[in-house]
């Protein structure tokens, strides 16, 4: 179930067909989850740029809201404005192993001839509500698996890759994306949703959260406000590194629409990367010496600042209406974000459904 399957539009702009950061063409999402008796609830995500990105990368920036969090590879993505690896998604504690995998992959699938050195990004949120995090149950195999299987089209959302135990606002989230179409240009957004406090929390400007309640819906464990969320904005739009970051940094304000405000407990890492100029080919022998690109000139920006806040705002929401009422170690439950109450809280507030 997605926040449109309700009836639940977020903002205006229309969205691409999948309604997913796939939408922006070439970009790829595969997952691997991870669950086993009654303590192992985690995986990777991996979202694919396109499929040479490491001979050929686009331009790239990050924002960061709140730092309590990891992302690798940020250095040199600062420094040089590119991304040459796919971006994987999991738990705290398996970001080396994720990691380690994209190197070997890169490795195999370079040119013969150039030369590896591979600083993939790799992202995290924390677990171990629902996971034994400290368990290291992820593995090479599974990042692996992930990667082969990333695919174009719909995603899969909720409880999923490494999403699978993540909870956001005290209900049970994950995985969630969507996207949007803005003057002949596409702009997707996914995240790894694991923040959040249920009191803060807001759809369509609606306090939801207090008109649920920890009482009719009980919140998960961890302490209120801990946690994280990843979110990796893609657009087809030709933009430059500068450009990139400033659209990484409206996924601030998506959060902030749903309640979210940085805690300090909190690691709000976002990342968006443009696929607008291709064919620089910096790691291929014989590729130009000056490469030409495209800008799409700043005062066109506003427009896609918007898709981003709007996208953003809409892949929370999925990440939570997709994932079902989890138990994971030591028989800690994530309860689901009741559509019923969901749906009465906002027309309460004069915000009914639209039937789709």
């Amino acid at each position: 179930m997605r926040a449109r399957d309700l009836g639940i539009g977020i903002g205006t702009l229309p969205t691409g067909a999948e309604n997913a950061i796939t939408d922006v063409t070439g970009v790829r999402v595969g997952h691997t989850t991870v669950i086993e008796g009654t303590d192992v609830r985690t995986g990777v995500t991996m979202v694919v740029p396109a499929d040479d990105v490491a001979s050929d990368p686009v331009y790239a920036a990050y924002h960061r809201l709140n730092g309590n969090g990891e992302m690798t590879g940020l250095p040199w993505l600062e420094e040089a404005g590119l991304l040459h690896s796919p971006v994987g998604l999991t738990n705290t504690h398996s970001v080396g192993v994720v990691r380690d995998t994209l190197v070997a992959i890169e490795l195999a699938e370079l040119p013969a001839g150039v030369e590896t050195w591979a600083l993939p990004v790799v992202a995290e949120t924390w677990d171990g509500d629902l996971n034994d995090v400290d368990g290291f149950h992820v593995s090479a195999e599974h990042a692996r698996t992930a990667y082969a299987g990333a695919a174009s089209g719909s995603v899969a959302e909720g409880a999923v890759g490494g999403g699978t135990g993540m909870t956001c606002h005290e209900f049970k989230a994950g995985i969630g994306t969507s996207s949007r179409v803005v003057g002949g240009w596409t702009v997707g957004v996914l995240v790894q949703a694991n923040y959040g406090r249920r009191e803060r929390f807001s759809v369509n400007g609606v306090p939801v959260g207090l008109e649920i309640g920890n009482d009719v819906v009980p919140g998960v464990g961890k302490t209120p406000g801990s946690g994280s969320i990843i979110g990796i904005v893609a657009t087809d739009a030709p933009l430059l590194p500068l450009q990139c970051r400033r659209l990484a940094q409206r996924c601030s304000l998506g959060v902030a629409r749903m309640g979210g405000v940085g805690e300090n407990g909190s690691g709000d890492l976002f990342l968006a990367f443009s696929t607008g100029n291709r064919g620089m080919g910096t790691l291929v022998e014989g590729a130009p010496e000056v490469a030409t690109v495209r800008t799409l000139g700043s005062a066109r920006m506003t427009p896609l600042f918007d898709a981003v806040v709007e996208a953003t705002e809409e892949a929370i929401l999925n990440s939570m209406l997709a994932a079902d009422t989890m138990t994971g170690r030591n028989g800690t439950t994530a309860y689901a974000l009741d559509h019923d109450l969901l749906l009465a809280a906002l027309a309460k507030y004069g915000r009914p459904a639209t039937p789709r």
